[in-house]
């Protein structure tokens, strides 16, 4: 890795400056000032800034208890950042693994791992989504009947032109359901209790494959362990 791309991996020094700071004698390798950015380090090398030992942080796997009011996104709006949640060096290099809509609640896994993100939303992989949803009107007898063979059979929703994987529904209340997914598409909730001609006036995901959200209470975050990062291999 260049030393200038290893600055600004490691520190809050952007290339430019990375380059100043170099030039300045600030920067050493191995004991040594280096002013060249090309140089090229790894882990065997020593880097210090200002006589500061630098490291690369590693891949980071987080799981996050969004609230309501907060987006999964990048960019800055009206809204507060799911990101801006976590207390992470770089925490910016986080990405959301698969978002929730600024009025869900619930589990938002993030991590600066690509391939990880990509086992957890690709639908090759099946990894279930689990969601408590509420209801505007009951659904029982005759109605849940129908609902839950729809869903299982999928559910053509307006505007797509092909409908959506079976899903697995059941209720905890007459008006609390909760709903399996095995893919994530927009709205995709919301869209198919309104296909059966009902409403959702609540959404909270609860497990994303085979991690829960447990004891971990509204706005907290936490990072996984290593078996829970393993369990979707």
């Amino acid at each position: 890795m260049r030393l200038d791309r290893f600055l600004g991996e490691t520190t809050e020094l952007t290339r430019s400056l990375a380059k100043k700071a170099m030039h300045r004698g600030e920067v050493r390798v191995d004991g040594e000032v280096v002013k060249n950015p090309a140089t090229q380090v790894d882990d065997r090398h020593r880097v210090t800034w200002n006589d500061v030992p630098l490291a690369l942080v590693g891949f980071r796997y987080v799981m996050l208890n969004k609230p309501a009011g907060v987006e999964c996104t990048a960019r800055r709006s009206l809204y507060p950042r799911a990101m801006d949640l976590i207390d992470l060096p770089h925490v910016e290099r986080l990405q959301t693994v698969g978002r929730l809509d600024v009025d869900t609640t619930g589990m938002v896994l993030l991590s600066d791992d690509g391939q990880w993100s990509h086992r957890v939303t690709s639908p090759k992989h099946r990894c279930a989504k689990v969601y408590r949803v509420t209801l505007a009107e009951a659904l029982q007898g005759e109605s849940l009947d129908r609902a839950i063979s729809a869903f299982a059979e999928g559910v053509l929703l307006d505007g797509e032109e092909t409908p959506t994987r079976p899903a697995e529904l059941a209720m905890r209340s007459p008006r609390v359901a909760e709903l399996v997914l095995w893919e994530g598409k927009y709205h995709q909730v919301k869209r198919m209790f309104a296909a059966i001609g009902n409403h959702v006036t609540g959404l909270h995901r609860e497990a994303i494959g085979p991690l829960r959200l447990g004891a971990l209470a509204e706005g907290e975050w936490r990072e996984l362990s290593a078996d829970e990062v393993a369990a979707f291999d």
